[in-house]
């Protein structure tokens, strides 16, 4: 999976998958290691749903978590304004643009 995610960073690709049973359409970004030794990702997410209500924005996903994961052939080019290479959220840093 993280080989998979890190693939589709590396091209700029979107990717869909399934979290907390809700569908997701992100933007993928950053892969890396949270402070509680969880491989995590940092993505936009453009499309779906969210258990916050506001399924569009900056969102921190447990790849354990993930399921069904699809790399669309959609790409963005645009890298979103505020996003940080340096995550906070991660303690290591795997891959990210």
């Amino acid at each position: 999976m993280i080989t998979r995610v890190c693939e589709a960073i590396e091209q700029r690709k979107i990717i869909e998958f399934q979290y907390d049973n809700r569908f997701r359409v992100v933007e993928p970004y950053c892969v890396g290691e949270s402070s509680r030794g969880n491989v995590v990702l940092r993505a936009y997410q453009i499309e779906g749903e969210s258990s916050s209500g506001n399924p569009i924005g900056w969102k921190l996903f447990d790849l354990s978590k993930l399921s069904n994961l699809t790399i669309t052939s959609r790409k963005f080019s645009l890298i979103q304004p505020d996003y940080n290479p340096n995550d906070r959220g991660m303690v290591k840093i795997i891959c990210n643009l």
